[in-house]
């Protein structure tokens, strides 16, 4: 299964992109077949403005039958506004560094822990379902190299408290296949449930399929990506996006590998999105299939 990371693509954005383009983005992607889009994040308007129409995303959802569109909540406060926004499924996130934990979500590893049980026990009593998410698995812009022991700690205490899912991140995307394949060796070692994990690889290094095709040689079958490949991580200057959705995609389509996701409907989606923003698609295969596209269109007097 192929899930789309949306909120990690748009909040780095410095412009500010419409409800409407937004809205026109999710239900794109949901009838791309992707089987999840997340669509927003409870984070308050004051430090991430482009999430500030969250109550309005989740009013404006045309929901398809057979897709999730969790949100991001990072406490308790973001958690009551989401529910009462009408998500029926959110997303924690922490981190294995400590660097980044405070500078992200302004709280120690220890304190996220605290905020996590508050909001998975308020999960279980209104039946939403929670995923996590622990950034900076391989390497944290503040500590470098991160021990994949305190990666797999954190991961195993975030299914033990609740969250159906862990997806592990290289937020910085510094990770390789070397890194990728000492860390899920770690986590099996741990007897951590594969089928639980997911794996979320940013770019930065050019890596990040390589390292996807690491997981699903190990047994991971849930990837996060994001269209395009927008996103970023304000806390390290220079780190690009999540891998794009359109070359998983195309790589995925190679080996064989179902996914009930239509890739042609994917680059629309992409290329929308791209020209709401006046940016370059980040996505190689996406550049390709459209410049094929282009070509074919061509004619001689």
């Amino acid at each position: 299964m192929l899930i789309l990371s949306f909120s990690d693509g748009l909040q780095n954005e410095k412009q500010v992109i419409s409800t409407s383009d937004k809205l026109e983005l999710i239900h794109r992607l949901a009838d791309a077949g992707l089987p999840v889009v997340e669509s927003t994040s409870f984070v308050s308007a004051k430090w991430v403005p482009q999430m500030g129409d969250h109550k309005d995303i989740m009013s404006g959802l045309r929901r398809k039958a057979g897709v999730s569109y969790p949100v991001l909540t990072p406490n308790l406060k973001g958690f009551e506004g989401a529910v009462a926004a009408g998500a029926d499924e959110v997303a924690i996130f922490g981190a294995a560094s400590e660097s980044f934990s405070k500078r992200n979500i302004n709280a120690s590893i220890a304190e996220s822990l605290e905020r996590f049980g508050a909001v998975i026990d308020a999960a279980k009593a209104a039946n939403v379902r929670v995923r996590g998410y622990v950034s900076c698995v391989v390497g944290c812009p503040f500590e470098g190299d991160v021990d994949p022991a305190r990666v797999v700690d954190l991961a195993s205490r975030m299914l033990d408290m609740g969250c159906y899912e862990v997806s592990l991140g290289d937020t910085i995307g510094v990770g390789h296949a070397g890194s990728i394949t000492r860390l899920l060796d770690e986590a099996q070692q741990a007897g951590l449930p594969f089928d639980r994990l997911a794996l979320h690889c940013h770019d930065t290094y050019g890596q990040a399929l390589a390292n996807i095709l690491v997981g699903l040689e190990k047994g991971v079958s849930v990837f996060d990506s994001s269209v395009a490949g927008l996103g970023g991580c304000p806390y390290a200057p220079g780190a690009t996006g999540n891998v794009a959705t359109e070359d998983v995609l195309y790589m995925l389509n190679g080996l064989g590998v179902e996914t009930g996701v239509d890739l042609e409907r994917v680059i629309d989606a992409g290329d929308f999105i791209t020209k709401v923003l006046g940016k370059k698609n980040a996505s190689r295969a996406a550049a390709a299939i459209l410049s094929k596209r282009a070509r074919a269109t061509q004619t001689c007097p």
